[in-house]
């Protein structure tokens, strides 16, 4: 792998970092001790494991550089002096928080995941880290993964963190032993000099990009607010200290709630997450807000068959969240009936689309436009909720089965709270990662995810 630019999104993400808020992406995963105690790891056998796994990974090699041209850009380099034992590192937890209560396992854990997702990673190297949390012998332990958003979008990262898992990791080692491979199709040899109708498609598709960015840009003014004053804790101001809470659901009682309400399972997710809002903030007793709160959800430009692309394929929806509707189901509706609105329009259109804007934009612009950029944040969206698709068979790490993955999302500027969702082993697990001083409370607000969903449950008869 030799140099690649870093295309425009990527270049803006790398270039919206501060030091009180990083821009990597995150995931907790927890695993359990294995079936047969005999067969336990120990830490030095996990650090091994994911220090070997790590390296042959060729994209977690590359680190960031300046480049003369395009002025502002920079690339992907191979680190020539990479060392993958810089970027693991165990971290204990407290007696109190012992790997043998489980409970207290899951709370030192969570807690060291938000401690430790408030450090930027650092920019000299492959901007990555990973932490294995917990683990002594025969106990349960975590990983907690690192990734800068400008190295992967969400469905990215699970693709190069996966090849950490004992499953995809063998698959990787056989066909690095020389297995046979199906021989590409080479396409045949190509002038250097584009032909005439290649210069006119080029042409055109320029014309087209700029057209849709022009509409993006003009969506953008149309949906920003000048009154930024929203819900109180949504949009304090940053202390750059970060926070961790995570849900579990169950995703059979997701599915009946979609089966009796129609719609997708994101919508019963998005109408659950709206629902704990609600209840969390009449429950600190706040005012709800006079104008609904608005999320960015995030959705993939990634197409099935398509080539694995590097970096950020990403646009995102705008979605006002109804949370002075009191009641469950006409929530769940509205949000529908908004996302199914979203859906027609696409994702390359709208304000939410402000991703594909920034693919748009020349180097430069996002080398000094980044800190106009970040405080604008504010008056799109109050908070991002995202869904992190994960593979759907059984993984394990070491022969210890993956429990659970709590995947975490960055903050933008003048925000305090980003939700991400994933579905893995029969669950939905929610991870929630906040400004630790303006949501102290933010457990409380994991638990209103819990209980939305009971209550809708608990409405189904009724209809």
């Amino acid at each position: 792998m030799g140099t690649e630019l870093l295309a425009p999104l990527d270049l803006a993400f790398w270039h919206l970092e501060s030091d009180a808020h990083p821009m990597h992406l995150g995931a907790l995963a927890v695993f359990s001790p294995p079936a047969d105690p005999a067969h336990g790891v120990g830490p030095e056998t996990v650090l091994e494991l994911l220090g070997t796994r790590a390296a042959s990974i060729p994209r977690l090699r590359m680190r960031v550089r300046d480049v003369l041209l395009p002025v502002g850009g920079a690339a992907w380099f191979v680190d020539k002096d990479f060392d993958v034992h810089r970027h693991i590192e165990r971290v204990q937890l407290t007696e109190a928080e012992s790997p043998g209560e489980d409970g207290g396992f899951m709370a030192g854990a969570t807690r060291l995941a938000g401690e430790l997702m408030e450090r930027p990673l650092e920019r000299g190297l492959p901007p990555w880290q990973m932490y294995v949390i917990g683990c002594v012998d025969g106990g349960s332990f975590a990983v907690l993964v690192k990734l800068h958003h400008a190295l992967a979008d969400g469905m990215r990262a699970v693709a190069i963190g996966a090849g950490i898992f004992d499953e995809i990791a063998s698959v990787a080692g056989r066909a690095r032993s020389g297995m046979p491979a199906r021989r590409a199709r080479t396409a045949p040899p190509r002038s250097w000099m584009p032909g005439p109708r290649q210069v006119a498609g080029l042409a055109l598709g320029r014309i087209e990009d700029l057209g849709r960015a022009f509409g993006v840009g003009a969506s953008m003014v149309r949906a920003s607010r000048l009154d930024l004053r929203g819900a109180p804790a949504l949009t304090a101001s940053s202390s750059g200290t970060r926070r961790l809470a995570t849900a579990d659901l169950d995703l059979d009682a997701v599915q009946r709630i979609r089966r009796a309400a129609g719609g997708t399972t994101n919508d019963v997710l998005l109408a659950v997450v709206v629902g704990a809002l609600r209840r969390w903030m009449l429950e600190r007793g706040e005012q709800l807000p006079a104008e609904d709160p608005r999320a960015l959800v995030p959705v993939s430009r990634r197409r099935p068959g398509q080539a694995a692309a590097t970096g950020n394929k990403l646009s995102a929806y705008l979605l006002a969240l109804p949370v002075s509707e009191p009641d469950p189901w006409k929530r769940l509706r509205n949000v529908r009936t908004a996302m199914d609105r979203n859906k027609s329009a696409g994702p390359f259109r709208g304000a939410g689309a402000v991703a594909v804007l920034a693919d748009q934009l020349p180097s430069l612009a996002h080398r000094f436009g980044a800190p106009i950029a970040g405080n604008a944040a504010r008056m799109l969206f109050d908070v991002l909720v995202t869904s992190v698709p994960l593979p759907r068979s059984a993984l394990s790490l070491g022969g210890c089965p993956l429990r659970a993955v709590y995947p975490m999302a960055p903050l933008a500027r003048g925000q305090s709270l980003a939700i991400a969702l994933s579905t893995y082993g029969g669950r939905v697990q929610v991870g929630l990662v906040a400004d630790g001083k303006a949501l102290p409370d933010l457990e409380r607000l994991a638990g209103c995810v819990e209980d939305e969903v009971a209550q809708l449950l608990a409405l189904l008869p009724a209809r």
